[in-house]
């Protein structure tokens, strides 16, 4: 495949001699109030960070464990809160979508679709969001080996998007537990697409707790560092002001008072890593 990078991402460039690509926000959407705190937080840590912050927040948790789990608040809803935040705070948002008829709606609001890991070989979901004229980020399937993402990549090409990027996080490594083939970011960046390193999905425990997803959140700036220093250009972290009240995923999500030192820390080896490759 020929070399497309930079993938634009709203006012954004993400790939190589770009700053990095941060996208963060709650795994779920809780409510209105709860999205616009948090991404004004991260609004002021991207003004303060050499970081391009995308507000994340999910309108529809279709994949959770248990029929019982908090989904959100669906798409209409969902998605007129995320306009409202990239009206209020000026990041461009994304958000996922799980069915080729919830594209066309999203895509008129968020400046990034994003395509679950569980569905990233759905060539009807992929062909419906390059449809939309919009960046689409592709989460690598658990299941799947990272040079076979050019399939997706290909789909995507296919359907008339130009702006499709990748993103890693983690496979699966028996019942419960993920791992990552770190030597997959750059089998998936030769694809020529610029590769994304999910640090909170990455360190999940998939049933863990029963009827829900688990993991440790102590893992994820260690894994991120890890990543940065092999090669991404952009980072996912979902985040929280208080984790273990999220109905979603709270296992594994930063502690949003802790973002900002998190990031400026893994700034600090992706900017370390670029100035060597420069020197060479």
């Amino acid at each position: 495949m020929n070399p497309r990078l930079p993938a634009c991402v709203g006012r954004y460039l993400c790939g190589p001699g770009h700053p990095l690509l941060v996208v963060a926000g709650p795994c779920v959407i809780e409510s209105e109030a709860l999205c616009l705190s948090i991404a004004e937080e991260l609004a002021g840590i991207a003004r303060e960070l050499p970081v391009q912050i995308v507000f994340k927040a999910s309108f529809d948790k279709a994949n959770r464990t248990s029929v019982a789990s908090f989904r959100g608040p669906g798409p209409e809803d969902g998605l007129a809160i995320l306009d409202r935040v990239r009206a209020a705070t000026g990041l461009p948002v994304t958000t996922d979508v799980h069915l080729p008829e919830q594209a066309a709606a999203a895509g008129r609001v968020c400046d990034m679709l994003q395509i679950p890991a569980f569905l990233c070989r759905q060539t009807d979901l992929l062909l419906a969001a390059a449809a939309t004229g919009r960046a689409v980020n592709v989460k690598k399937g658990q299941f799947l080996a990272p040079g076979d993402m050019r399939h997706a990549v290909a789909k995507l090409l296919a359907g008339g998007c130009r702006d499709v990027l990748l993103c890693e996080r983690g496979t699966f490594f028996g019942y419960g537990r993920l791992v990552n083939d770190f030597g997959g970011l750059p089998t998936m960046r030769a694809l020529g697409v610029p590769v994304i390193f999910d640090a909170t999905h990455s360190v999940q425990r998939p049933a863990s707790l029963g009827e829900a997803t688990g993991g440790d959140r102590a893992l994820v700036e260690p894994l991120a560092r890890a990543a940065a220093a092999v090669g991404i250009d952009g980072l996912f972290l979902e985040t929280h002001p208080d984790p273990d009240a999220s109905p979603s995923d709270g296992p594994t999500m930063v502690p949003l008072h802790e973002l900002r030192a998190v990031l400026a820390r893994i700034v600090r080896i992706h900017e370390a890593r670029l100035a060597g490759e420069d020197g060479r």
